[in-house]
């Protein structure tokens, strides 16, 4: 008896030979969590490896095809992470490839990167220094426009100014009742007292997260992460701390305590700091303070008003 000879020419390709069960489009179709090491072209610090999980699809318009080639989007996509470096206008060229495998049956291509962007941040006075992890994602989607789209979490401190008002009350109904009797004291008296009583009542703070959704030129060689970090944080005025020591502790309760701020404040701060960028199209904030007096978050959310960009309501994630 003759065995059946089988080469891969004979191998059956169900999603290219059968037709769907159920006639009808599918917006996106592809695979989601691919683990892979990349580069991505940052404008101060040039080339960066990374690792990352991406996802990566296209949309089905034919209503009667049942599937896709899946294995032609991982093997271009691996291709492209073996070999160039993430920009703006890199990813713009890919999606027109990634479209291009599928150019008889898909209208649309999207990919999507995300990853833990490493920087190193220096100390407010001492001479130390230590990385800090910002979680980031890159989107590039072709549909109808090209979107190239980069998001990016900022941590930071916030004081309430309600709280330190609170405070700043108690404190000197501390000092009233401690000096009724008293009609002038003297510096080291009030010296002492303020070193056994200033923190008779302290105003709450909490990390606080800067949620940024950015749509960006598509031209780009680069992505400007770095600098807009610093736009941000310098915004802000109270970036969260790596290694410090007690000058820097210090430092930092003294910038916590000058620049008070709600939610409302932080949401504005940053939206007026990205409106002054020529390397950002678009924008969605979400500021989230994570508070330590209550037991749910304090929120603000705002986009740039760009008609047909970003919505209000848009969830992050």
């Amino acid at each position: 008896m003759n065995s059946l000879s089988i080469t891969p020419n004979h191998l059956p390709d169900i999603a290219s030979s059968a037709k769907a069960g159920i006639s009808s489009r599918l917006d996106w179709v592809g695979m989601s969590g691919m683990a892979l090491p990349f580069q991505i072209m940052e404008a101060e610090r040039g080339s960066l490896p990374l690792q990352g999980k991406a996802d990566i699809h296209v949309d089905i318009a034919r209503p009667e095809v049942k599937g896709i080639h899946m294995s032609r989007l991982y093997l271009l996509l691996e291709q492209l992470a073996e070999s160039t470096p993430l920009s703006p206008a890199v990813l713009s060229s890919f999606l027109w490839q990634q479209l291009e495998t599928h150019r008889d049956i898909s209208h649309a291509a999207g990919l999507s990167v995300q990853f833990p962007y490493l920087s190193r941040r220096p100390a407010l006075k001492s001479d130390n220094n230590g990385w800090k992890e910002y979680p980031a994602a890159i989107h590039a989607r072709l549909q109808d426009d090209l979107l190239i789209e980069l998001e990016l979490a900022i941590p930071y401190s916030s004081t309430c100014p309600c709280s330190a008002s609170l405070s700043r009350q108690l404190l000197v109904e501390a000092l009233d009742s401690d000096f009724a009797d008293r009609a002038r004291l003297t510096l080291e008296e009030m010296r002492h007292w303020l070193l056994e009583n200033g923190s008779l009542a302290t105003p709450h703070s909490q990390r606080s997260w800067a949620k940024l959704k950015l749509a960006l030129k598509e031209d780009a060689g680069a992505f400007e992460i770095e600098s807009l970090i610093a736009a941000v944080e310098s915004a802000l005025g109270t970036p969260v701390q790596t290694a410090v020591k007690r000058e820097d502790e210090q430092a930092f309760a003294r910038l916590n305590g000058s620049n008070l701020m709600f939610c409302e404040d932080a949401a504005r701060r940053i939206s007026k700091a990205l409106s002054q960028r020529d390397d950002v199209k678009d924008f969605w904030i979400r500021v989230e303070h994570q508070e330590s007096l209550h037991a749910h978050d304090a929120v603000a959310v705002v986009t740039a008003g760009v008609p047909g960009g970003y919505q209000p309501f848009l969830r992050q994630g």
